[in-house]
């Protein structure tokens, strides 16, 4: 693989793990999405957020109600008009965490059902994920 992501780092065997790790967990998303991580985690820069996330959601949406998301729409329903289920979003939701690199709380995602809101929440609601919040313990509460 080539070192593109990263580019403004120094070509180490850890910036080359990073940039494999996050092509790996997003190896079923759409080409942009990873493009777009790699923007995110180079800068930090929220705009960047909703390319990611729509591309994660692409990934678990049937590919039969793929088109609803050609020009999406912040009205679309998570699971009514894209049809996922409560497992797919859960998984969206990990797989957001680990490319993003944020931690999200369950108990704020209960009120969201479409689009606009859980991009809404991603840009202004997870926190960074800290050293400390990453051991077996810190997980034990989260639900």
């Amino acid at each position: 693989m080539n070192t593109t992501c990263f580019n403004n780092l120094p070509d180490t065997p850890a910036a080359r793990t990073e940039e494999s790790s996050l092509a790996e967990a997003l190896r079923r998303c759409p080409p942009y999405a990873y493009h777009a991580a790699c923007r995110f985690r180079r800068t930090g820069s929220p705009e960047h957020v909703p390319e990611v996330l729509h591309g994660i959601i692409e990934r678990f949406v049937d590919p039969e109600l793929r088109s609803k998301l050609q020009q999406p729409a912040d009205h679309l329903r998570l699971q009514e008009d894209l049809g996922l289920d409560s497992l797919s979003l859960m998984e969206v939701i990990m797989l957001t965490e680990d490319v993003l690199q944020v931690c999200i709380n369950s108990h704020d995602l209960r009120d969201l059902r479409t689009l606009g809101e859980i991009k809404q929440f991603i840009r202004g609601g997870p926190k960074p994920v800290a050293e400390e919040s990453m051991s077996p313990g810190a997980w034990a509460g989260a639900t």
